[in-house]
């Protein structure tokens, strides 16, 4: 499948270049010149209130860590990103709540880059005052207002917001409600339950990730993984819900889906393979929460009455907070058309499963983030590559190294056999 993509765009480039060697010139100007694509934005917000100034990140406080972070992140931001930083809490060092809740400012505007004056500005930054998050989402959203480019913020902060009522889990609603598809990705800084709670919600609220950061390389790979984000081609995820069964399960194509998964659930989506396809499948599931340690997921493709045909399966240990498996089914080509002369489908039913468990204080609901990736292709032309008894190639490789042994264990034995004999003779 991706084969044939390259081809198409190879032919494309080719009937244009043609295209522009034959046309006038004017008629080739008549067009004008392809419309640029619109630079992705991105604004990072960072917490620089009191509370920061704590040293227990690798030994460092958390506004250094972060200090670091966004230095190593600058130099390698893509250039075509346009970065913005915002502040909150890093000027009012007073006690008047409504003044130090309206203490965020844009440190650096959205826009094409000068790492120079970025990096000044960040190293004057010192922890002072409140933690208004609410606030600085919207002054934040609205910094990124405009245009049709992808959008991000990247919330920085170590704890939970100080200025309610305004509520940042509703404000991320709001954002997400305006339809203009800016998603928010938060990182906390050694974070308490309600902390991790919080910034969990803002996160699901517009489609962004959440995680927990304890050391200063996590923070530095996980920034730099969100703006990254920005800068690749975004497919939009299709919200699907599971079934209990088989029978009642959603139909998918080929996409990119996501549901959620509650504790040690089984949820059951189907799909239809035609003869000469292969069905290939992959899932993921995030501990958005505090979980235990020893945890899996299990894939199975299953027919509709319940023979199994394959499966795949991955085991943790809580060293991530992902854990992914996939599997592919490649179906035969038909030894005779059915008499409508229409291939047959064959509905596959995909079975996902968790043995994911946690202490009695981790809330259950909203279920973990589950995101299923379906495609269909074309079948393999070569037997070699259809796995066999579920080793695929390597079933070759282990069945030639077993003869090899086989024949050197012959070998080994009958020279040494040789061996003794003439020794015995002489």
């Amino acid at each position: 499948m991706i084969t044939r993509k390259r081809l198409a765009a190879g032919v494309g480039a080719l009937l244009a270049t043609l295209a522009t060697g034959i046309l006038p010139a004017d008629a080739v100007a008549a067009d004008g010149p392809p419309a640029q694509k619109a630079a992705p934005k991105v604004e990072l917000v960072l917490d620089v209130s009191g509370s920061m100034r704590a040293r227990d990140i690798d030994g460092q406080s958390r506004i250094a860590v972060a200090k670091q972070a966004f230095n190593d992140v600058l130099d390698s931001v893509p250039p075509e990103v346009e970065l913005g930083i915002r502040t909150l809490g890093a000027n009012y060092p007073g006690n008047d709540r409504q003044v130090g809740c309206k203490d965020t400012r844009q440190l650096y505007p959205v826009g094409p880059l000068d790492r120079t004056e970025a990096k000044t500005a960040v190293a004057t930054l010192a922890p002072t005052g409140w933690t208004p998050i609410g606030p600085a989402l919207q002054g934040a959203a609205q910094d990124l207002k405009g245009g049709e480019a992808t959008r991000r913020i990247v919330l920085i902060t170590d704890g939970e917001d100080t200025c309610a009522p305004l509520d940042p889990c509703e404000v991320a609603r709001d954002i997400a409600a305006q339809g203009i598809h800016l998603v928010i990705d938060t990182l906390g800084l050694n974070p308490d339950a309600k902390t991790r709670d919080q910034l969990t919600c803002i996160a699901q609220a517009t489609g962004g990730t959440y995680t927990s950061v304890k050391h200063k390389d996590e923070l530095k790979d996980r920034v730099k993984q969100s703006v990254d984000r920005a800068a690749d081609p975004v497919v939009v995820p299709v919200a699907t819900t599971g079934s209990a069964s088989c029978e009642s399960a959603p139909q998918l194509k080929p996409g990119l889906y996501t549901d959620r998964e509650t504790f040690g659930e089984h949820r059951w989506y189907k799909v239809d393979v035609k003869p000469g396809q292969e069905l290939r499948a992959a899932v993921s599931v995030g501990a958005d929460r505090a979980v235990n340690n020893d945890h899996g997921v299990l894939m199975r493709a299953v027919t509709r009455h319940g023979r199994e045909i394959v499966r795949g399966s991955e085991a943790g240990d809580g060293r991530t907070d992902l854990i992914s498996t996939g599997l592919r089914y490649p179906k035969p080509e038909a030894k005779e058309k059915a008499k409508d002369g229409k291939d047959a489908v064959e509905t596959v039913c995909l079975q996902v499963s968790n043995s994911f468990s946690a202490p009695a204080s981790v809330k259950t609901t909203p279920g973990m983030p589950v995101e299923l990736t379906v495609d269909v292709v074309d079948g393999p032309d070569q037997p070699s590559d259809v796995a066999a008894f579920g080793l695929g190639r390597g079933w070759w490789l282990l069945g030639f190294l077993v003869l090899t042994g086989l024949v050197a264990g012959l070998l080994w034995g009958w020279i040494s056999r040789w061996r003794v004999a003439v020794w015995r003779t002489n």
